[in-house]
């Protein structure tokens, strides 16, 4: 039998009905990244958040339960190993997603207050922020 493991996925609008999986396209395939790491997936994050893209929220998952969601959606998945080099968001993204971002009335009551969000951003090192910008540099 195989032992589940926990991993971290990166969620939109998590634990509503308009939830969605963040994704990434590979060919004509959705791929769902599972990271061992959960400061691994809050960088991924933070990059997709420097796309642009809505803050998605990092949530732990049984690996099972994700390649179940996966098997059920037609998508791919792929376990992003621990200390592993980073992976960067693609360059290009979908123009629609099949989760709508929430109303900022929506998203009011689900956020941290300004000056939490700012010192959990703070947690990262400047030589950790510095690659990050010089990666994300790399993509223009």
């Amino acid at each position: 039998m195989i032992t589940p493991m926990r991993v971290f996925v990166l969620l939109f609008n998590a634990r509503t009905e308009n939830e969605g999986i963040h994704t990434i396209r590979v060919g004509d395939r959705n791929k769902v990244l599972m990271f061992e790491s959960e400061d691994d997936a809050a960088r991924f994050a933070l990059m997709l958040e420097a796309q642009d893209f809505p803050t998605p929220t990092v949530e732990a998952l049984d690996s099972e339960e994700v390649k179940e969601f996966c098997q059920s959606a037609g998508y791919d998945w792929e376990i992003v190993p621990e200390n592993e080099s980073l992976a960067i968001p693609p360059e290009i993204n979908v123009e629609e997603t099949d989760w709508q971002p929430e109303s900022d009335e929506d998203v009011a009551e689900e956020t941290l207050p300004r000056n939490q969000e700012s010192q959990e951003k703070s947690e990262l090192s400047d030589s950790e922020l510095d690659s990050i910008r010089r990666k994300l540099e790399g993509l223009l």
